[in-house]
């Protein structure tokens, strides 16, 4: 029947004009900063001729809307934030198997990415979990740069550290993922709640706490790397360090809505997204994640990956839903709920 349908528009549309094509449309979801998806829209109308309607939502809601639409999806493609939502609705059926031609190009990790979906997803950009710190603000309050996890637990940072919370953010959950896989279960809870007792502010944006310390309202922050060159851009005091001890990374990824409307718009949008000059316009608009395009030309700025200590993310096991839960939920109850 929605081929029949599709197949009356598409006479309908060369009847109208005369045998002329139709201009398309495609509906996008973007996950990503504001202005890099703005850019996104602006060039990709202006180079194709096709008609971008983007709305501008985080991964957790962004998921929820797919989850509401099911029946009737609204959305075509979905762009960027972290990947673990994005298996969440390849795992609910929500999104459409497809193996782009440009798979080949890509870092091994955006190719593993789109194998472990079913092909359902696929990773875009890539970014490590770290520390942001303001040094005007260490140097005040005769702090040490920390270098460790372990560093985090020194009762002098009591206060001084914010960090997202898991429920409402990606940046979070990727967190408490990564110290698990690091410690143990039982051992990365007991770091969590002596971590609780120096957190300042639990946000709800992943950005959040690395924009407070920039602008000094905190000394330290748990986020990811990339998101400090774009501060200090703007003149602000912020630095960056990964944790000498090993650390985790988001893989932002990028879905076709199952049941699209607009379902070829959709897959051009998505191969033009893979190319090296669309995965470049993130480092020309602040945005300093690794592309996944291995052909995509390097912003100095974006984090040097071989110099970093990562641990063998299993984003399978800790992108499904059940565990994504369970852990909040160990969170909430042993961890959020304590005094500090």
């Amino acid at each position: 029947m929605k081929q029949l349908q599709r197949s009356a528009a598409a006479a309908l549309c060369l009847a109208t004009f005369a045998g002329g094509a139709c201009a398309q449309t495609v509906n996008v979801i973007c996950s990503v900063q504001a202005e890099w998806c703005n850019v996104i829209s602006t060039v990709y109308a202006r180079t194709t001729g096709v008609k971008i309607n983007m709305a501008l939502k985080g991964s957790g809601e962004a998921l929820a809307q797919l989850i509401a639409e099911k029946d009737n999806p609204k959305t075509d493609v979905w762009f960027g934030g972290t990947g673990d939502p994005h298996l969440q609705a390849a795992e609910q059926g929500l999104t459409l198997e497809y193996k782009s031609a440009a798979l080949p190009q890509l870092h091994a990790w955006a190719q593993q990415q789109a194998r472990q979906s079913g092909y359902k997803t696929v990773g875009i950009y890539s970014g490590p979990l770290g520390f942001g710190y303001n040094p005007e603000l260490l140097a005040k309050k005769k702090l040490p740069v920390p270098k460790t996890w372990a560093d985090l637990l020194k009762p002098e940072y009591k206060g001084d550290i914010q960090v997202a919370n898991p429920a409402s953010s990606g940046t979070a959950y990727t967190m408490i993922a990564t110290l698990v896989q690091l410690m143990g279960e039982d051992k990365a809870f007991d770091y969590l709640k002596a971590l609780h007792r120096n957190v300042g502010q639990y946000t709800r944006s992943g950005t959040g706490p690395i924009k407070a310390v920039a602008r000094g309202e905190t000394a330290v922050s748990i986020s990811f790397v990339h998101d400090g060159p774009g501060e200090k851009m703007q003149g602000f005091p912020v630095e960056t360090i990964t944790p000498a001890d090993g650390t985790g990374a988001e893989i932002g990824s990028m879905s076709i809505i199952k049941g699209a409307r607009n379902l070829d718009a959709a897959k051009k949008f998505y191969e033009w997204a893979l190319t090296p000059s669309a995965q470049e316009l993130g480092a020309a608009n602040k945005q300093f994640q690794l592309p996944s395009n291995v052909n995509a030309k390097l912003d100095p700025r974006i984090p040097d990956f071989k110099k970093i200590k990562f641990i063998d993310y299993d984003y399978a096991k800790y992108g499904a839903s059940a565990e994504r839960r369970r852990l909040i939920a160990r969170w909430e109850k042993d961890v959020n709920s304590l005094p500090r």
